[in-house]
């Protein structure tokens, strides 16, 4: 028996929504498994690994109701439009998974079933490869470095001395005024001179703080005062 779903835009058979969405579902979970093992930092999430693969899922979904009417097209176009994202993207990674899966999706959705197979698989090997062989990596191991110091006269100089003496580099990135205007914080990004401990510059901004608080932060590392 032959079960099809006609409107005035296309017609698709039961199989049709079954190919598409069981499609759609495998390889939006090959990208899943492939960004689960090539995630590198701590912000992992279980989370937004089942959000691609509901995304791809719902593409798919989109693109069988939509077909060839532009005008339908428009419509979810204004429907979707009002949807608000709260939760920030945390790396650039992870918004072109999102694309990926979404062209995956509108592949599925649109029945190219071999093109999203052939995509999938040649997109995920090339961020394998690009994984296991660290392209584009650049090692600089830079710090950033948080004074605060009194409002009562300007620190910069000082503070910057001792930049100057311990650091190959440094940047000011941000002078903010903190604690209902009872501190300023100023901070920096820096290099450390070849040698030098965090803990040195530290000792060494102290004295000029008069007590305050003196933070370094290498990596996911923190060393505080």
């Amino acid at each position: 028996m032959d079960i099809t779903f006609q409107d005035l835009s296309s017609t698709f058979s039961l199989g049709d929504i079954a190919a598409s969405l069981a499609l759609s579902f495998v390889l939006s979970a090959v990208i899943g498994w492939v960004y689960r093992a090539t995630h590198r930092n701590v912000s992992y999430s279980q989370s937004y690994v089942q959000t691609l693969i509901i995304l791809g899922m719902l593409i798919s979904l989109i693109m069988l109701v939509v077909g060839s009417n532009i005008a339908r097209a428009f419509a979810l176009v204004g429907a979707l439009s009002v949807v608000r994202f709260r939760n920030a993207i945390k790396e650039t990674r992870d918004v072109g998974f999102i694309f990926l899966v979404m062209g995956v999706g509108m592949a599925c959705g649109t029945r190219f079933y071999l093109l999203a197979v052939i995509a999938t698989v040649a997109i995920c090997l090339i961020i394998g490869v690009m994984y296991r062989f660290n392209w584009f990596a650049l090692n600089v191991q830079r710090q950033v470095v948080k004074v605060q110091v009194p409002p009562d006269r300007d620190h910069t100089h000082a503070v910057q001395d001792v930049l100057l003496r311990l650091t190959t580099e440094f940047e000011l990135v941000s002078i903010e005024s903190i604690r209902g205007g009872a501190l300023t914080e100023l901070m920096y990004t820096v290099r450390l001179s070849k040698g030098t401990e965090p803990g040195e510059l530290i000792a060494a901004l102290s004295e000029l703080t008069g007590g305050q608080r003196v933070t370094v932060l290498t990596g996911y590392d923190q060393t505080d005062l």
